[in-house]
């Protein structure tokens, strides 16, 4: 890795992606919450500790997004930089959505009893897109679904706006406001940035409900976008990250004195527009928490970070089928709710990686369909027990 590379944001990345495969798991225990299948094992209790992270856990991957824009525009053309995103995004969210999700759909079709099971006849049915019963799948209306690949339309159009954008963001005014917010300052810092996510939080959320499908998800462009410019300003400048790290304590106080304050008024039945505010600013106090620590403790090159720069993707795409695979798996051993989850995780986790290492990163013309770069893996990106336990 080059000298000048954010080590904090390549290991934040990995470890965020990380989190989402654990949280996808929880999604099939925990109750009441819609999903692609649910265990006979769903846990209400679940649903704390999975609202404390749903909260900012996507925020913080369109931030690092934004982050890793700011250092890809250094020098690059724009317009040259939106087609090469396109590639990397658009190229893996079609075999995506045509290879890897099927399944997805298929199980939850055949769980609510609206497709017959046959894996091969719905696929015929389902590259033709549909018809299907109504609610069949999420995106049966559609014909087909990309489910929790909606990450990669979002930030390629999040990409092409901030190229298109450009001209007003380096303009005199729009440096200005760059150099605004990245020189805000101890209580500042942990509050300014939040305002415009309570306005959304407060006009949009009530009127457009996320829906992920990119056309009606205005309430949800809205905060991820605003984080990914937040992101593509702080990517380079070096001060707020330094100041990120010194009031790292004070935003993670904050955060858990909020999320306790969230909680508690919502048990007491408050007021829907006093939630919204706590929970926007729960959302960037967490976010500045989360930046300021991994800058603080994980700008170091680490020996895993290289394998996981890479792997990271390949995982993305596979790890949400490979939990509903594991999931249809085990449901007829019956092993309750405590050793099911932990197989399953393990499992997911064992599939990616054999997936990826054993099969995408060596094969050439695989690699660009699952967003890497068309080369041969390092020997030396191959992850090694030892590295993973060095300090």
């Amino acid at each position: 890795m080059s000298t000048d590379r954010r080590h904090d944001i390549d290991a934040l990345r990995a470890l965020a992606f990380l989190l989402l495969i654990l949280y996808h798991v929880a999604m099939y225990y925990v109750a009441d919450w819609p999903w692609h299948l649910k265990s006979p094992h769903a846990a209400h209790w679940l649903q704390w500790p999975m609202q404390a992270v749903n909260i900012w856990r996507m925020d913080l991957v369109f931030l690092v997004s934004g982050v890793a824009l700011g250092f890809l525009l250094r020098g690059q053309e724009p317009l040259r930089l939106v087609g090469q995103r396109a590639l990397r995004l658009l190229l893996p969210l079609a075999i995506g959505m045509t290879v890897v999700v099927p399944y997805q759909a298929y199980a939850e079709a055949v769980a609510k009893g609206l497709v017959a099971p046959g894996f091969g006849a719905f696929m015929a049915r389902y590259l033709a897109m549909g018809p299907w019963p109504k609610g069949a799948f999420a995106g049966s209306d559609f014909g087909m679904t990309w489910n929790h690949l909606w990450y990669l339309p979002y930030l390629f159009a999040y990409t092409a706006l901030v190229a298109l954008l450009l001209p007003v963001l380096r303009s005199a005014a729009g440096q200005r406001l760059r150099v605004a917010f990245t020189g805000l300052r101890r209580w500042r810092l942990l509050v300014l940035p939040a305002l415009p996510l309570v306005l959304f939080t407060l006009v949009l959320g009530p009127r457009f409900p996320a829906t992920h499908d990119l056309i009606h998800d205005w309430y949800l462009h809205a905060l991820y976008f605003t984080v990914f410019l937040y992101g593509y300003w702080m990517g380079i400048d070096a001060g707020l990250w330094r100041e990120l790290a010194r009031v790292r304590g004070w935003a993670l106080a904050l955060a858990a004195a909020l999320l306790v304050a969230y909680f508690a008024l919502k048990l007491a039945g408050a007021d829907i527009r006093l939630l919204r505010v706590l929970r926007a600013l729960y959302l960037w106090s967490a976010l500045a928490a989360i930046l300021g620590f991994a800058h603080r403790y994980l700008d170091r090159p680490w020996p895993w970070l290289g394998w996981a720069n890479e792997s990271v993707y390949p995982w993305y795409m596979l790890h949400q089928t490979l939990i509903v695979a594991g999931a249809v798996a085990l449901a007829s051993w019956r092993l309750g709710p405590v050793l099911e989850p932990v197989l399953l995780v393990a499992l997911t986790v064992l599939g990616c990686w054999a997936l990826s290492d054993g099969l995408i990163r060596r094969v050439g013309w695989l690699r660009p369909l699952f967003g890497l770069k068309q080369r041969a893996p390092a020997a030396g990106d191959r992850p090694r027990f030892r590295d993973f336990v060095a300090r």
